[in-house]
């Protein structure tokens, strides 16, 4: 179980108020409270819709919510009332952040645009989670995880190496795009340590994920005339997959010369080391697939154990492959206690991975995610509203209910 520790993380006292929902600007905002910030969920009466996405003990807290959600709290606001956008003013006022992923012509009948928002509080860090940059023909169009895979270029990818245009079977842009959204934040707070000043931060899903994507795969563009079409072929490869074993799978990676070399003297091949084709890394990069066929053949004529032994013994990288029911039990991850155990008085024992940062060895302790509205009455209070209109609120979610 966790123990409680006084150490609160390099963003204690850092207030930021989130308006995203479901991963992209959940999971960036997680980030954040895992870094000691005080992340406060403002969801509309019915609540962020991942409340009740997969298995649940509670109504309200399912898996995927509680995937995204940690160590936040909960204020719901109905802001169709113009009470509601009253009382989200008055907690904008004590902030530090803001961060939402709605559409701009929304946010103006709302009087939550940029330009509003940052006149009333220059110190305000304004975060924009969208689908498209604001000033492209895209922007306000939907975005969502399919959509940007299937545009960015990811599918593209999969159908170069298996043949056919597949998404990658994790949410990858809501996370990538996640990750980006917390270090844009994070350098924005930096500028605002030596200004004083707020900003505008705009994350958008589309070029985000492009840049991710052509980090490697933009290749030969990057010259003029191009030097070779984009997509790096080594990761393109139909061949680069885990290899079979006689009894499972190995994930190898003989990389540099020597590895090579290595490996076909262990297989009883030295000679293949100084084939044309296979002798430094231009050529094995232009024989990929033939060089990976190769070596998944010798592969699969022994045991997973036999060839960790061997890769240990010559220094190559390698690893069996793990599956999601092996990550819990895993020596390391145990070690290292990725995995936190949280009693909560209703749903009792409740696990979590953990954020894999530390630092000077200490992370933020880990906290519960909220009950939808779990901390409407207390926050709202503390922001200076009074006993009746914090009451009102609640009277009008409870009839909508």
């Amino acid at each position: 179980m966790q123990t409680h520790s006084p150490y609160q993380g390099p963003l204690a006292g850092v207030r930021v108020l989130d308006l995203s929902s479901v991963i992209f600007g959940p999971m960036s905002s997680q980030v954040l409270a895992d870094y000691g910030a005080e992340v406060i969920k403002i969801e509309p009466p019915a609540g962020d819709s991942t409340r009740n996405t997969g298995p649940a003990l509670e109504k309200g807290m399912a898996a995927m919510f509680l995937g995204s959600n940690r160590s936040k709290k909960s204020v719901v606001l109905d802001l169709k009332r113009p009470s509601a956008q009253e009382a989200l003013q008055a907690l904008l006022a004590t902030a530090d952040v803001f961060m939402h992923s709605m559409r701009p012509q929304k946010l103006a009948k709302l009087g939550l645009d940029r330009d509003t928002l940052r006149a009333r509080y220059p110190r305000l860090i304004y975060v924009g989670l969208h689908g498209f940059g604001e000033d492209g023909p895209y922007a306000g169009m939907p975005a969502y995880d399919d959509v940007i895979q299937g545009m960015s270029g990811l599918a593209d990818l999969m159908d170069r190496q298996i043949g056919e245009a597949r998404y990658l079977p994790t949410i990858a842009a809501d996370k990538t795009c996640g990750l980006v959204g917390a270090h844009a934040i994070l350098a924005a707070l930096f500028q605002r340590e030596r200004t004083g000043e707020g900003c505008f931060v705009e994350v958008p899903m589309y070029e985000t994920m492009v840049g991710f994507n052509l980090v490697e795969h933009f290749y030969g563009q990057h010259f003029t005339p191009p030097l070779s079409p984009p997509g790096y072929p080594r990761v393109m490869a139909a061949s680069r997959r885990p290899y079979r074993t006689l009894d499972g799978y190995v994930c190898m990676m003989p990389y540099t010369n020597q590895h090579w070399q290595r490996f076909f003297e262990a297989v009883g091949q030295p000679a293949m080391a100084s084939d044309e084709r296979f002798a430094n890394q231009a050529a094995r990069t232009r024989h990929i697939d033939t060089l990976l066929d190769l070596l998944g053949s010798f592969v699969k004529q022994r045991n997973t154990a036999h060839w960790l032994e061997v890769c240990e013994r010559l220094e190559i990288p390698a690893a069996a492959v793990a599956r999601l029911e092996d990550l819990q039990s895993d020596p390391h991850l145990r070690a290292t206690d990725f995995f936190v155990s949280l009693q909560d008085e209703a749903m009792g024992e409740v696990r979590f991975p953990r954020s894999s940062v530390r630092m000077d060895g200490q992370q933020a302790p880990i906290g519960m995610p909220p009950r939808l509205g779990e901390h409407t009455a207390e926050l709202l209070k503390q922001a200076g509203l009074g006993d009746a209109a914090i009451a009102a609120l609640h009277d009008h979610h409870d009839k909508e209910n």
